[in-house]
């Protein structure tokens, strides 16, 4: 799928989100799970910074995605949240946390869906499960997408499938790779389902 995205700002407090008009994807993950490069996957472009520190996102970032290089107004928002989980940054973004990433995730009006990013090559992570936990307290739709597919062998793809939908309580995950490709068409699928969805309320 072609599309053509923006950067649109960085917000460090719920004073600095865009004005919720459209439907909003919120990207979520552990700092090495690999979220920078499957945004940039899906956007078939670099617009998500890719470092090789975990870790360096510190605001959530908005991307407005149009449909072709003549739309004025953008479909959808993709919003870069923090990363989590590592080590060296695990204390200052849990700081953060109810500062602004939590208002957005429990308040925000128009957030269509939550894309849980988990590594499909390491097993279930708490850090990974409390946030599940989190949106799931907080009634927001959430799909579960499980990044570096490309690593496993088919028997191994459906083994991590297997164990990580058991591991964090979920019916089902999709693998996907940046790497290659695989998955996208269906994660753009959801993607452009929620939305609908969230459009037509």
């Amino acid at each position: 799928m072609q599309v053509f995205p923006k950067f649109l700002l960085s917000a460090f407090a719920p004073a600095q989100f865009p004005k919720p008009e459209i439907p909003e994807i919120a990207f979520l993950g552990r700092s090495n799970v690999g979220k920078s490069s499957l945004l940039n996957a899906l956007l078939g472009s670099k617009q998500a910074k890719v470092s090789s520190t975990p870790g360096r996102t510190r605001s959530i970032n908005f991307f407005a995605i149009h449909d072709g290089p003549q739309k004025a107004a953008p479909k959808l928002l993709f919003a870069d949240l923090p990363g989590y989980g590592y080590a060296k940054i695990s204390k200052s973004i849990s700081s953060e946390w109810p500062k602004f990433i939590e208002p957005y995730l429990t308040d925000r009006p128009q957030l269509a869906l939550c894309l849980c990013l988990v590594d499909s090559n390491i097993p279930p992570q708490e850090s990974d499960m409390q946030l599940i936990e989190f949106l799931a307290n907080a009634n927001r739709r959430l799909v579960v997408v499980a990044t570096k597919a490309d690593r496993l062998s088919g028997n191994g793809r459906a083994k991590a499938k297997a164990e990580l939908c058991q591991g964090l309580n979920v019916d089902d995950i999709l693998m996907v790779s940046s790497k290659t490709g695989a998955g996208l068409k269906d994660l753009w699928a959801t993607i452009q389902a929620a939305a609908a969805e969230e459009m037509a309320e």
